[in-house]
């Protein structure tokens, strides 16, 4: 039973999360980006985490430089001069390569991966009004000149608090880990609650260990009950505490059949997670995997294997900054235009960026049926559709 229970370092040392860096906020104010001039090639800084000590990350740098270049292999009619500077996932070596990207000419700089490295390198050229689109889904350090181009916990929690609701199951309670990534799960879907006109009915917090988990369930048993609540929201995932939070909260008796159990993470990733009895019908939030596959074959055909879980990201910065350059505006790379509201056209579907450095992606709701995964809710195709 507890042998799932196993918080090892993700293959992208939690930095897609990049909770290391919340502490760190780069708000430095920018005057807005730079002008350009559309008829020539845009100097485009790309900074991966290549030359770092963790092998996983010569992986994830290579899969990000790949997918820049296949979407710039897809811009018509819009060039763009691509340069690749290395991080070595190190926030110092970040800051020194954004300074020398600029130095040599780049109009938009597209990474790093880690927040802290994101954080260095917006800071270092934020007086220099260049705009900074990073790879993090740290939330903390958007603002100023960064932005995070990663699916973040806010956006999640909107999504599926939504759908919650108008499926007639607006009492919500928060189920969190005791440590900074159930903090910042718990206030992404405290925030979505108040946002989306559902119902707060209470939380529950766990100690980040198998015996926080099993001594946790009782009470979540009976907030659950004293509050007549209609689904739980779980920030656990799956290299966490989920499996075994699936396996306790059935066995309580907190039925997924009688109370709407909801994932804040992925519980497709890894595929045997389908395979466990309690998450069977509950809700979590992904792409529109049709999208998905399509980019996954595509880029399969190109290099002879998958991306990256994240390599897509460095396709929709391009792709972003290629829609605007198209439009013939000097002003292409500026905050303005960079958060204008009809959002841009990514490899896993619609997504926005929004002024204070965060962003909005579309995203379809499933539900795992007979170990399989079905999407309830596709994703919407455009803002300002349904589930927005």
């Amino acid at each position: 039973m507890l042998s799932f229970f196993t918080p090892a370092r993700r293959f992208l040392k939690g930095a897609v999360l990049g909770l290391a860096g919340l502490a760190l906020v780069a708000c430095v104010p920018s005057g807005g980006g730079p002008t350009i001039s559309t008829s020539k090639p845009v100097p485009v800084a790309l900074l991966v985490p290549k030359g770092s000590s963790n092998s996983g990350d010569a992986v994830l740098a290579q899969s990000l430089e790949n997918a820049a270049k296949l979407a710039i292999a897809d811009l018509n009619g819009v060039q763009i001069d691509l340069r690749v500077y290395p991080t070595a996932g190190d926030p110092a070596t970040a800051q020194a390569s954004a300074a020398q990207a600029v130095d040599e000419g780049a109009k938009i700089i597209i990474g790093p991966v880690f927040a802290e490295a994101a954080n260095a390198a917006a800071k270092a050229v934020a007086s220099r009004n260049i705009n900074v689109l990073s790879f993090s889904n740290n939330t903390s350090i958007a603002g100023g000149n960064l932005f995070v181009l990663g699916p973040t916990f806010g956006n999640t929690a909107d999504r599926l608090v939504s759908y919650s609701r108008s499926a007639g199951k607006p009492r919500i309670m928060v189920v969190h880990s005791n440590n900074a990534s159930g903090a910042q799960g718990k206030a992404a879907i405290d925030g979505a609650i108040s946002r989306q006109g559902a119902e707060p009915a209470g939380s529950v917090s766990y100690q980040f260990s198998q015996e926080g988990v099993i001594a946790a369930v009782s009470q979540i048993k009976l907030t659950a009950d004293s509050n007549e609540v209609d689904a739980i929201f779980l920030t656990a995932n799956t290299s966490g505490a989920l499996p075994l939070m699936s396996q306790l909260l059935p066995e309580a008796g907190l039925s997924p059949a009688t109370t709407q159990f909801i994932g804040l993470t992925r519980w497709d990733i890894p595929s045997q997670t389908l395979e466990l009895p309690g998450v069977q019908g509950g809700w979590f939030a992904l792409p529109d995997p049709n999208l998905t596959q399509q980019f996954q074959n595509r880029y399969a055909q190109a290099y002879g294997g998958l991306p990256h879980p994240i390599g897509g990201l460095a396709y929709d910065g391009i792709a972003a900054i290629g829609a605007l350059v198209k439009a013939g505006k000097a002003d292409a790379l500026t905050t303005g235009a960079l958060t204008q509201g009809a959002g841009f056209q990514g490899v896993n579907g619609i997504f926005r960026l929004r002024a204070d450095g965060t962003n909005e992606r579309g995203l379809a709701v499933a539900t795992i049926r007979d170990k399989k995964v079905v999407i309830i809710d596709p994703a919407p195709q455009k803002f300002g559709g349904a589930g927005l």
